[in-house]
């Protein structure tokens, strides 16, 4: 399969799984978030019937809740928090590079000594240690993936803008009067994006990756609001019982982090090949 192929095949299967995700809880009758009759419903088999008779595609779970109504659910959480996380540290790095590459001297050395101190620790373990002080939940995450993941698209566009600003046509526009942070925003910023534009999409699916990661240890969404990494978590009591109830959020989690990353590691490709061009 070529490279162009995989990427219009990730592309697709994000999408759909992106519309799934965001329209498939208002089609689906069951609340995910309300135990029934737990005697009756528990530990329904995928493509089999409960002990109400009610049939379920992805089976039902310990609670006798719908699995595939909880893995929507928990899709919008997850993917809200991956794509906000990666999206507000694409911002706060491309601010902070813009200004370290763009004014030089202390201020440079200071975002670039923040940026590498930071980098040197490895980021699950700065995520552990916010999320340890600060109440977990979704705002805690999306804040904590942020400030945590700013660091190397602050370091692409700080080159990127010290290399804009020796262009013929920043020195144009200096000589016709423009000011330094018109030049900046203006000129120079919109110039350097694209490489954090490449980083943000490769950080979604880590984010995700992460996001996961926290919620299992109980650090992310908490119970009963169902993420991807919580229905892992509540199901590796059940995985030689019923394997259905974290193997569903699991290839979930795969595809999104999968797909994400073709598609950044492609756009990567384009810059790269644009830029030598």
């Amino acid at each position: 399969m070529t490279a162009p192929v995989r990427v219009q095949l990730a592309t697709v299967v994000l999408l759909m799984l992106i519309a799934a995700c965001v329209a498939g809880p208002w089609f689906i009758a069951r609340d995910p978030t309300t135990i029934g009759d737990v005697l009756a419903q528990r530990f329904a088999a995928p493509l089999a019937l409960d002990g109400t008779g009610d049939w379920h595609l992805f089976g039902t779970d310990a609670f006798g809740r719908d699995v595939l109504a909880r893995l929507l659910l928990a899709g919008r959480l997850s993917l809200l928090i991956g794509v906000a996380g990666a999206l507000l540290s694409g911002v706060v790095g491309a601010l902070l590079g813009a200004l370290a590459g763009w004014s030089a001297g202390v201020v440079d050395r200071t975002i670039t000594a923040a940026a590498d101190a930071l980098q040197a620790i490895p980021r699950l373990v700065l995520l552990l240690a916010c999320a340890a002080l600060w109440q977990p939940g979704i705002p805690t995450l999306v804040t904590v993936l942020a400030l945590t993941g700013w660091m190397g698209v602050a370091r692409l566009v700080r080159a990127e803008v010290q290399g804009l600003a020796e262009r013929d046509f920043v020195a144009a526009a200096r000589v016709l009067g423009a000011s330094p942070w018109r030049l900046l925003a203006g000129h120079v910023l919109p110039n350097a994006i694209a490489p954090a534009l490449v980083a943000t999409t490769l950080g979604v699916g880590n984010a995700i990756m992460l996001e996961s990661g926290l919620s299992f240890l109980g650090l992310g969404v908490q119970p009963p609001a169902p993420s991807w990494g919580n229905m892992i978590a509540a199901g590796r009591e059940h995985l030689v019982s019923a394997p259905w109830i974290a193997l569903a959020p699991g290839v979930a989690v795969v595809i999104t982090v999968t797909a994400a990353t073709l598609i950044g590691d492609w756009l990567q490709e384009r810059l790269a090949g644009r830029a030598q061009g």
